[in-house]
């Protein structure tokens, strides 16, 4: 799952992003309208965690521009502003969440992980199994046949994606989309890597089969 969060007190940004990274989101900061944009412009972001305040280009017209685009992003803000009448107008833009600030951090990454199960069509229920794989997606947990997988973030991230895509080949391109934030390098090989790692972890039978120059499917 991966999160844009556009924010200009530079410090805040970078905690809310330290701490969405720790709880397994891929995620990418700026901190001006104008950025914000040209980020979603290039990337696929399944939430975006907007401040209204921002500047270059106020977080309401990057609202906006979101909507007039009828982008599949959803768009939590995150903002000082918490007037009945601020958070009315804030939604009636096309925010799909509002929490003011101060907030409770747990309280952030719930609603960024319910907006992520609401943007999928058909929505995505919590919990996603398969071939004796159970992997909760609120707890952070993966079983297999009962036996706890252990997963880092990263690992949880693919065996999720796979899982949401119900026996679709997923391309290596794709979960490095979807899963890596805008720092990840292209060729060193990590979704390789992770999937090495995952099938491991996974053990026998093994349950993710490699289609040569098309992808990963479960």
């Amino acid at each position: 799952m991966r999160v844009l969060v556009a924010e200009d007190e530079r410090d805040l940004a970078r905690l809310v992003a330290l701490g969405l990274r720790r709880a397994g989101f891929a995620v990418d900061a700026v901190h001006d309208g104008e950025a914000a944009l040209e980020r979603l412009d290039l990337y696929a972001y399944d939430v975006l965690v907007l401040d209204r305040d921002l500047p270059r280009v106020h977080g309401d017209e990057v609202a906006r521009r979101l909507v007039a685009a009828a982008s599949p992003t959803r768009i939590l803000m995150l903002t000082a502003a918490t007037a009945v009448e601020d958070r009315v107008e804030g939604l009636d833009l096309g925010a799909d969440d509002y929490l003011g600030k101060p907030f409770e951090f747990p309280e952030l990454v719930s609603r960024v992980r319910a907006l992520r199960r609401r943007s999928a069509r058909p929505a995505l229920p919590p919990l996603l199994g398969r071939d004796g794989l159970l992997v909760d997606t609120v707890r952070r947990t993966a079983t297999r046949d009962g036996r706890d997988l252990d997963l880092s973030p990263k690992e949880f991230s693919v065996l999720q994606i796979l899982l949401e895509a119900e026996g679709a080949v997923v391309s290596a391109e794709e979960l490095l989309e979807r899963a890596w934030d805008a720092h990840a390098d292209p060729f060193t090989g990590a979704v390789r890597v992770c999937m090495s790692k995952l099938r491991a972890k996974l053990g026998e039978p093994a349950v993710i089969r490699t289609l040569q120059g098309v992808g990963y499917v479960l």
